[in-house]
């Protein structure tokens, strides 16, 4: 197998459903037009089953093979776009000021219909396809409230996979790789409450914006001197306001940021050093402290024997010399993490030749990558095996 001849006959027609998505993006949970496009289209392919309202806003089809009995898979893909305002210039650019789709879900959306479509039309495979459009993957959990709406458990579903777009990797080429590939998405809130005055009677004060410039320093030694160099972990300080005039001290300051690591004990070890770090800052300069930490995605771990059935699949479209197979892990998020702790599967990435970067408000799904993620996604129904 190579790209499919009919994934290169429907490139035109789902760039179009492509190009519709993007010129109407919609956010988080608020997905309902893109939801009805995706249930239209599914109804008018002729799957066995469309089920919508998963995950509040999710949408699942469920296609049987012709080819007797097997494992049932979850093919996935997200729906949701993200609130930045476009720069793309394009003549399908969105239609609604200040969001758009920056990351490719209406390429990833597109594509899996396209998919859905095909195996629609042939059934040339064992046991059950469920096609997965989930929403609010921006942030919002839409992998979680899918699985905790039963998903699996509904219709069966044995093993699943996912795939997203990559810039910069070329078109016609994969990467993947096994054990931790995107990162656990931590927040942490901090507020610093010491006692205010005038700024050039310091030593009458109780200064949050020293104690908060020392903590800012003492966290990046969490990455530098707590854990192995081997490891992988982040601890970035975003967020930093305090006062409002040039001669006034304030009463607090408040921080944020994020913590980015790719194994659950790193994980634990980062919480607990944040907490230990700030507190005894806090006492150290005299302030009184809040530290609100806020658990995001887990880390989107790919199981071993999917992540080989996925580099398979993936060889059979552009041979196995197009596949990194041990790519870097991503310190970025990923809400696939949850499907990946209800059932074994695997992440792949899908190279989208030269463009922007994901979340850059020039970024636009590339077309040409379509008739790709068609064979990927037909491959993996089709090596199903039978039992």
């Amino acid at each position: 197998m190579a790209v499919l001849n009919r994934a290169a006959e429907m490139q035109a027609e789902v760039a179009g459903w492509r190009k519709h998505l993007h010129q109407n993006p919609e956010l988080m949970f608020d997905v309902h037009q893109t939801a009805a496009f995706v249930e239209e289209k599914l109804r008018e392919f002729g799957c066995d089953e469309v089920v919508t309202g998963l995950g509040r806003t999710g949408v699942c089809a469920v296609i049987k093979g012709n080819r007797g009995e097997g494992e049932t898979l979850g093919l996935r893909s997200d729906m949701d776009a993200l609130p930045i305002k476009e720069a793309t210039g394009k003549p399908y650019a969105s239609k609604t000021d200040g969001k758009m789709h920056a990351c490719g879900h209406d390429g990833h959306t597109a594509m899996l219909l396209g998919a859905a479509k095909y195996l629609s039309e042939t059934r040339n495979f064992s046991g059950t396809i469920v096609v997965i459009f989930q929403p609010a993957e921006e942030g919002g959990g839409g992998g979680n409230e899918m699985v905790k709406d039963g998903m699996m458990e509904r219709f069966g579903i044995d093993r699943v996979y996912g795939m997203h777009n990559m810039p910069n990797v070329p078109v016609g080429e994969f990467t993947i790789r096994k054990g931790g590939f995107f990162a656990a998405t931590d927040e942490f809130n901090i507020t610093l409450k010491g006692k205010g005055g005038h700024a050039a009677m310091p030593h009458g004060t109780i200064d949050p914006i020293v104690t908060g410039t020392a903590l800012v320093q003492s966290l990046q030694s969490i990455a530098s001197r707590n854990v192995d160099p081997l490891e992988s972990i982040v601890v970035s300080v975003t967020k930093f306001h305090a006062g409002d005039a040039h001669n006034v001290i304030p009463n607090e300051a408040k921080l944020g940021g994020t913590i980015r690591t790719l194994n659950s004990d790193i994980r634990e070890f980062g919480e607990k050093r944040l907490r230990e770090i700030t507190k005894s800052v806090a006492d150290t300069y005299g302030c009184e402290v809040q530290l609100e930490f806020r658990r995001g995605y887990p880390v989107t771990v790919n199981h071993d024997v999917e992540t080989e059935i996925a580099t398979q699949a993936a060889s059979a479209v552009v041979g196995a010399s197009n596949i990194d197979i041990d790519t870097p892990p991503l310190m970025g998020g990923e809400d696939f993490s949850y499907m990946l702790e209800a059932r074994p599967g695997a992440m792949i990435l899908i190279g989208n030749g030269e463009s922007a970067g994901l979340h850059h408000p020039k970024y636009d799904f590339n077309d040409e990558v379509i008739p790709y993620g068609i064979s990927y996604w037909a491959q993996i129904a089709e090596q199903n095996p039978a039992r």
